[in-house]
């Protein structure tokens, strides 16, 4: 396993902007970094060898992580956004103590948006089973739900993640998953949906499609999607501000690394972001 990388003290705001998830998820986030930051050299790490995450233990997250951000920092990122909501939850503490002062930005599931976008007071939360049970999640939530009065109906979606990684996005198997997944909490009184892992929103149209033909929703108030990648772009964009280290202008440069198929990773490239960057194979 790759040893932490300390010495950071050689980047600035020419350095790229590392970004990494368990498999193609992260993409969702990448597209709003590249769209607010579209002068910033990035980074993508595609973990799609060892996806999912979400079914294994803590410490195992937390040392993948921390290899992998040692490799992003080896590459020499001057930020680190770690793009995976059960990365984040296992292993963003970690990060952050092995590479003090550097910008790191995780992402968790929008409980205050949705709560703040709810008219029934009721939203759904799909995310991985362990996103859902670690004690992060769920200090949130109950913070959230004390304050506003929300009531949060926690959906885990075993599988999805696995058929978004396949590309997919709209096949029998992938509807039955979203069918078996979101009408439950549509038949309970959601009218929000926060889509808690990075890889749901490469299947929203679908979760609309659901949404739109379940007998028992009305029509004329349209399920609300809560996707939090916007906001980590805006984060990430703050914090590289304060530091000094935004990239003014510039042609920028895309690299992608994946432990699995590189023609994958080139593949959800293009036809998810409609980019084509250069996409290596590695083993960290």
């Amino acid at each position: 396993m790759t040893q932490p990388v300390r010495d950071t003290t050689a980047v600035n705001a020419n350095s790229p902007i590392g970004v990494f998830d368990s498999g193609l998820g992260g993409l969702s986030v990448l597209r709003h970094i590249h769209a607010q930051l579209p002068h910033e050299h990035l980074i993508y790490f595609a973990d799609s060898g060892h996806a999912p995450y979400g079914g294994r233990s803590e410490e195992w997250v937390v040392q993948r992580s921390l290899a992998i951000a040692a490799f992003l920092f080896g590459q020499g990122s001057k930020a680190l956004v770690v793009a995976c909501n059960t990365a984040t939850v296992a292993a963003i503490k970690a990060i952050r103590t092995e590479w003090p002062g550097m910008p790191i930005v995780g992402v968790e599931p929008g409980l205050k948006p949705g709560a703040a976008a709810t008219r029934s007071g009721k939203v759904g939360v799909l995310a991985t089973d362990r996103t859902l049970h670690s004690e992060k999640f769920l200090t949130l939530r109950d913070q959230v739900a004390s304050a506003t009065g929300t009531e949060f109906l926690l959906q885990p979606c075993i599988g999805l993640v696995d058929q978004i990684e396949l590309g997919q996005l709209g096949s029998e198997a992938t509807m039955a998953l979203l069918d078996q997944y979101v009408a439950p909490l549509l038949d309970d009184g959601a009218d929000t949906l926060v889509l808690g892992c990075t890889h749901y929103p490469f299947v929203e149209e679908q979760i609309r499609d659901v949404a739109a033909r379940h007998a028992s929703h009305d029509a004329s108030s349209p399920v609300t999607l809560i996707d939090t990648g916007d906001a980590v772009a805006r984060q990430l964009a703050r914090l590289l501000e304060g530091a000094g280290l935004q990239r003014p202008a510039g042609v920028p440069h895309l690299r992608g690394y994946t432990t699995a198929s590189p023609a994958v990773l080139a593949e959800a490239f293009r036809t998810l972001l409609a980019l084509t960057p250069q996409v290596e194979g590695i083993e960290v």
